[in-house]
């Protein structure tokens, strides 16, 4: 490894995940940057269907709570924030930063917005072929909600080089969240394959946080890990030639070891000798892990060929409703009688005509995950009767919640507990679109 290393910590794999984890980073990781990674597939639908109903809204609910908890330390120590917290909305994410920073009497935080992804108004004007349901059109007309391009490292990399303290992202590929920063930092050529598919390795790594110190990997007995409930995530010491080691703070919960990293390394690719990023085509076949210490694991290898010529777009769309009921049972003969209740509503729902283009019935405790039903033991004194479909309305939703009702008084004794709800589905497609067609900006807030 070279003399000089830059640090990155990973401060969130998920939307919803732990906070306290990502201040232990900052003040006790002797970090340079630190990265949120919180979008999922729906995570910018979802977001973009809020702010339809509040223009100011549209980022990631737990944007406030992180700033607040981090921000102070950060700032105090030099660390550079890096998150695709903006989701639907990375203008009106960091006017609210900016808000926190004055609050907090965070003077002269500079704080950037990476916009360009939200590219809505192409896929609505186009017919683009649905690359994950082959023979299907994009043309979905008023159903889309969103659409949104895997954007690159770029528009992070010019942020950083304009003195943000702070970038926030909507939709970009996830390790170019960790990326980025490195092109900063060392100067790397954006046409520099090798060290491009090796910050990728990096970044595929450290993305989804907890994941490779433990999370993900525990399975008791099996695969034990140590103070899973105090688990530190990981932060990595990247040199110029794009090698690294992987660590975590001394003394948090979880582990940091070869396994863990092989799990990460293939979470979530389709190729590894081609994970398609707008960046590059990086290249994992080469990587190779050593451990030097506890919790320290040496990261060697990969590469990377030149990127597509297209990106990824993820198309957000309204796709009918679910209706849901719930109703438990218990004691002797529990199963028989849970099983007779699914078999009456589903009798009654075709009955009455619902229209459902997908039913799920299922005794929870008994066939809702292990799809066979077979038990090595007695049956279960308690299942939970559960019924779901998908319906083109919300009104025939309704009606699968109101049969599991019904059985209060019109199916098997002993039930108890009912509970019915009914969801919009917003489902997601993806598709590819010209590079070309894909301007990224910056925008910049101080306080």
């Amino acid at each position: 490894m070279t003399a000089r290393t830059i640090r990155i910590g990973a401060g969130a794999g998920f939307s919803g995940d732990r906070i306290e984890p990502a201040l232990e980073l900052v003040e006790h990781g002797t970090l340079d940057y630190l990265a949120f990674e919180c979008l999922a597939e729906r995570t910018i639908a979802l977001a973009q269907a809020v702010r339809r109903t509040n223009p100011d809204a549209g980022f990631d609910p737990l944007l406030e709570d992180r700033m607040r908890a981090v921000l102070p330390a950060a700032h105090a120590r030099g660390v550079r924030i890096v998150t695709n917290m903006g989701a639907a909305n990375p203008i009106g994410a960091a006017r609210l930063v900016t808000r926190i920073a004055h609050e907090l009497g965070l003077t002269g935080l500079r704080t950037a917005a990476v916009t360009g992804d939200d590219v809505l108004d192409i896929i609505r004007a186009g017919d683009f072929p649905l690359i994950d349901r082959p023979g299907r059109s994009g043309d979905l007309g008023d159903a889309i909600v969103s659409a949104n391009a895997y954007l690159g490292a770029g528009g992070i990399v010019e942020a950083l080089a304009g003195g943000a303290d702070v970038v926030i992202t909507g939709r970009v590929g996830d390790p170019a969240l960790f990326l980025g920063p490195l092109i900063h930092e060392f100067g790397w050529a954006m046409d520099d394959w090798e060290r491009l598919g090796r910050g990728t390795v990096v970044g595929h790594l450290l993305e989804c946080a907890g994941q490779v110190t433990g999370g993900y990997f525990a399975d008791p007995g099996i695969k034990d890990v140590p103070d899973l409930a105090r688990l530190g995530f990981p932060f990595a010491d990247v040199s110029d030639d794009g090698s690294a080691v992987l660590g975590k703070v001394d003394g948090s919960g979880g582990c940091l070891t070869c396994a863990t990293c092989k799990e990460q390394l293939l979470y979530e690719i389709l190729d590894p000798a081609g994970y398609l990023q707008a960046d590059v085509v990086a290249d994992f076949t080469g990587v190779s892990f050593e451990l030097t210490a506890p919790d320290r694991v040496h990261v060697r290898g990969g590469t990377g060929r030149p990127r597509p010529d297209t990106v990824k777009v993820s198309i957000g769309y309204e796709d009918g409703f679910v209706g849901e009921g719930q109703i438990s049972y218990a004691g002797p003969g529990a199963v028989a009688r849970g099983q007779l209740a699914l078999d009456v509503v589903r009798e009654r729902l075709r009955m009455t005509g619902v229209p459902i283009s997908d039913l799920r019935c299922e005794l929870i405790g008994l066939n809702a995950i292990d799809r066979t039903g077979q038990s090595d033991g007695p049956e279960p004194r308690e299942v939970r009767v559960r019924v779901a479909g998908r319906t083109p309305t919300r009104a025939a939703a309704e009606r699968i919640g109101a049969e599991v009702e019904a059985l209060y008084t019109n199916g098997p004794f002993g039930g108890g507990g009912a509970v019915s709800s009914v969801r919009e589905v917003l489902a997601v497609a993806s598709t590819l679109l010209d590079r070309t067609q894909i301007v990224p900006s910056v925008q910049y807030e101080v306080a």
